[in-house]
């Protein structure tokens, strides 16, 4: 979602520089054709070569400036703006507004809009934060930068200053250029100053096209993202899906909206995965006490009489269903089915009882009510389920008495720490967990054990 986001950005954020350097009304536009091919020329290398050589180089090829310094020497001994009509930075105000408290009669009238602007700039930033984190390896945390967007807009308040936020472009041009660490920021909030200050004058020449050359080739990193999409697409289709949406919504719409659109859109797809996840039969790994699906190995053995189902997602309200379903589909026994079979059979049985005086027939009517099940234990393997809610629990316990009425005992195996501390506190295992020996095994073979052995326990006293 992230790199699809920051391409999208990208992409937004080359529209706008574009129309200096394609689309000018300019009578004649040679003289900025050739300023952006030059000025191209020259940045490509220099960024390229930094990127090869970054870990030789002690200090960053400053590029930009070099090309910042020529283009406005340039441009004003050459007058581009009078000859060619060529869009230049122009008149720069300098110096401050004197600070002023702010009115805090207009709070009613912006709070409305302030509250989702707020929300939009924080997951903007943090979402642009984690984004150079993983690239540059380094964690963000929330909170630090909730802490850092509120002082960068609590302070300037009181000097006229506009609302805060992350930078995509300046972040990229600052990335590119080989900054690590805040002193980058200070370093340039004292450039700002000094061209507040003195230099604001001397860059009135400087052409337009020319800042949207440095734009554009400080973001052709993120524009190679299009090049990961193939290989996305083979590794995972729904996060294919969710990078083509989140770019998409972000080039084509806006950035702010295209966050929002990602986000949840990641979020439903989160849930869709969680509603429809993968389940599967186990089978014994020969002579080891492992399990795996049956379905992708070959030579597994099968444990007679038991049933081991996996479950690979969270079990909460919204997959319950779909749980009970792939189970009962999974051992080919539904209980509730199974007990009307049963009473269609005993009440069959018992009108045949009472129709016929002999003896022996009636008796071999009734020895046809019980009929020996496939299997006698289903373990359920929950070592794929990361938690589990009410209705989860109550899902177990259903399975529990339903299966128990049908002579079929239902185990949990690998249960973490989280799922098994939620069964407790709902007493899934009886008063003190009393119940807790034969209900839960911390390994699956643990849990084939204790049913073979049950079993073979069971026929000794029978016999």
């Amino acid at each position: 979602m992230l790199d699809g986001f920051a391409t999208g950005s990208s992409c937004t954020i080359l529209i706008v520089p574009a129309k200096y350097l394609l689309f000018s009304k300019s009578p004649t536009t040679r003289a900025m054709e050739q300023s952006c091919a030059i000025c191209i020329t020259k940045l490509l290398p220099g960024k390229e070569l930094q990127d090869r050589y970054k870990n030789r180089l002690r200090i960053p090829l400053p590029t930009e400036l070099v090309v910042v310094v020529v283009a406005t020497t340039v441009s004003h001994f050459a007058d581009l703006s009078g000859q060619y009509s060529s869009g230049i930075s122009g008149s720069i105000p300098t110096g401050f507004i004197p600070p002023k408290v702010p009115d805090f009669g207009l709070m009613p009238r912006l709070v409305i809009d302030a509250i989702p602007l707020a929300v939009i700039s924080f997951a903007f930033t943090v979402s642009l934060s984690e984004m150079f984190a993983k690239k540059n390896g380094y964690t963000v945390r929330p909170n630090q930068e909730m802490l850092a967007i509120g002082l960068c807009n609590i302070v300037p308040s009181f000097f006229h200053s506009f609302t805060t936020s992350a930078a995509l472009a300046k972040t990229m041009v600052k990335d590119s250029t080989g900054c690590q660490t805040q002193v980058s920021s200070v370093v340039s909030a004292l450039v700002v100053l000094l061209v507040l200050l003195f230099l604001a004058p001397f860059f009135y020449s400087l052409q337009k096209c020319v800042l949207a050359c440095i734009i554009i080739v400080s973001l052709r990193g993120a524009l190679h993202k299009f090049r990961d999409v193939p290989a996305l697409w083979r590794l995972s289709k729904i996060d294919a899906v969710v990078w083509m949406v989140t770019m998409c919504s972000s080039a084509l719409i806006s950035v702010e909206i295209g966050l929002v659109v990602g986000v949840v859109f990641s979020m439903l797809c989160v849930v869709a995965q969680t509603q429809n996840p993968k389940v599967s039969l186990l089978g014994q790994i020969e002579n080891t006490n492992h399990y795996e699906d049956m379905d992708n190995y070959n030579h597994l053995v099968s444990i007679p009489k038991v049933k081991i189902f996996r479950f690979q997602a969270p079990l909460y309200y919204a997959n319950k269903d779909f749980f009970l379903k792939s189970l009962y589909k999974a051992v080919e026994l539904e209980p509730f089915l199974e007990k009307n079979r049963r009473k269609k059979i005993e009440k069959r049985a018992k009108d045949m009882v009472t129709s016929r005086t002999d003896k022996e027939n009636g008796d071999a009517s009734i020895n046809l009510i019980v009929s020996e099940l496939e299997f006698h234990t289903i373990i359920l393997d929950c070592s794929s389920i990361s938690f589990i809610d009410t209705t989860g629990i109550s899902t177990f316990k259903g399975l529990l008495k339903e299966y128990k009425e049908v002579g079929v005992n239902v185990i949990l195996a690998c249960c973490n720490t989280t799922v098994l501390d939620s069964l407790k506190r709902s007493s899934f295992f009886g008063p003190d967990d009393k119940e807790m020996h034969t209900l839960f095994f911390h390994t699956v073979h643990s849990a084939v054990l204790f049913t073979t052995h049950s079993t073979c326990s069971l026929c000794l006293v029978r016999i």
